[in-house]
């Protein structure tokens, strides 16, 4: 069996990682204790600090120099990122500590492949953690009580998390006997339909994996597509994009369809909820958009309807994405609106912005043999969209 990496900061929390440590060694479980504090301390680790901190990329020796405990606290986190990227026995990663050793730890995690076990016990797990979760599978446990000092509290959380650790890495998965190559998606509510079609018509010859277009699901259909655990999409929902323009809450940063350009990977896209930004309830929605057309989604979701300008700027950058794309490209472009709720009748039915979307995307793509725009009469979530999605995949997939 491998190894569990338990890491912390031994100078402050030695006596409860190492009761992590004992219990997992006790279920049959080895383990490498991993020093990531800053200062020095004579407990019994497997890993010293001094040894981990000369992995650091410019500064190997920022220990014996450091006088900013918070620069050397992310000279560590660079250091562990590297160190764990060189190890081949790693069975899962269990991380114990507060905000500093949080961020550490889970920067380090966030690099290695999904599926490894990555569990955090952390003092900020009942907050927002989607700075240190990031598109990846780290599960956050919180500490209840502060990790110090060992009690009746810590010893039942430290003790879980240990147990749950040892269950993760002792019971292996069974592989699917019949396994099928996977199809990354991209989904939002209001693009559903059209991903539902796509998923009964390659249900037979393709695993369907559906990533919800919330920022974080963005960011990791990029990450597994540079991963190559994936090399087959259909990327129907770029709404994350109106979200990084606008200051909505689910954007999935600039490197949205990064990978695709890095991987040449063939790629069929189309525009699917770039109606809308995104907010949470309507009292958070920004003063300088209160005057635009709001749509209450739920009492957590409002959105915001584009206007032809900000649809111009989108269509600009997407094409300046697809441009770097050397791979097949297909992208389509559906003349009857983008949503289910950008259609006749519907609250962000807008010809107008949509109009403006699809001739700016339209300047800025240099069309070529292998990458193509192609305009359909057609609502995205009509089934024929979707027919046409799986005609343009087939071809050039095979």
């Amino acid at each position: 069996m491998k190894n569990v990496y338990i890491i912390g900061t031994c100078d402050t929390k030695f006596p409860e990682l190492a009761y992590a440590r004992e219990l997992l060694e006790k279920s049959g479980v080895p383990v490498v204790l991993v020093d990531v504090g800053i200062f020095a301390n004579e407990h019994k680790v497997d890993v010293k600090n001094s040894e981990v901190a000369r992995y650091h990329p410019t500064a190997p020796d920022f220990l014996a120099t450091a006088n900013d405990r918070g620069q050397a606290v992310g000279q560590m986190a660079e250091a562990l990122e590297v160190y764990l990227k060189t190890k081949d026995d790693i069975a899962g990663v269990l991380g114990m500590g507060g905000s500093g050793n949080t961020a550490v730890v889970t920067r380090a995690m966030r690099t290695l492949p999904v599926g490894l076990p990555k569990l955090m016990v952390s003092t900020v797990a009942s907050g927002d953690v989607s700075p240190y979760v990031g598109p990846t599978d780290i599960c956050m446990m919180a500490s209840v009580a502060d990790v110090a000092g060992l009690n009746p509290v810590t010893r039942a959380v430290l003790g879980n998390a240990a147990h749950a650790m040892s269950g993760m890495v002792k019971n292996v998965i069974p592989e699917a006997t019949a396994q099928k190559p996977l199809l990354g998606m991209t989904m939002f509510g209001v693009t559903t339909p059209c991903v539902q079609k796509l998923i009964e018509i390659f249900g037979d010859q393709y695993d369907p994996l559906v990533f919800h277009a919330t920022g974080t699901g963005g960011q990791a259909f990029e990450k597994l597509i540079d991963s190559g655990m994936i090399k087959s999409v259909i990327d129907v929902t770029l709404t994350e994009v109106c979200d990084f323009f606008m200051g909505g809450v689910m954007s999935a940063g600039p490197d949205r369809l990064g990978s695709i350009a890095r991987t040449g990977i063939p790629y069929v896209g189309s525009l699917g909820a770039l109606d809308m930004v995104n907010f949470a309830a309507l009292e958070t929605v920004p003063e300088k958009y209160k005057n635009r057309k709001l749509h209450v989604h739920n009492a957590n979701v409002t959105l915001m309807r584009t206007t032809p300008e900000e649809n111009a700027e989108m269509g600009r950058w997407i094409g300046e994405k697809l441009n770097q794309c050397q791979g097949e490209v297909r992208f389509l472009i559906p003349e009857g609106g983008v949503s289910v709720i950008d259609a006749p009748d519907m609250p962000f039915y807008d010809p107008e912005a949509d109009k403006a979307l699809f001739e700016s995307l339209e300047a800025t793509v240099k069309t070529t043999d292998k990458r193509r725009l192609i305009r359909l009469p057609y609502n995205l979530n009509d089934p024929a969209f979707a027919q046409a999605l799986a005609e343009h995949f087939r071809d050039i997939s095979k």
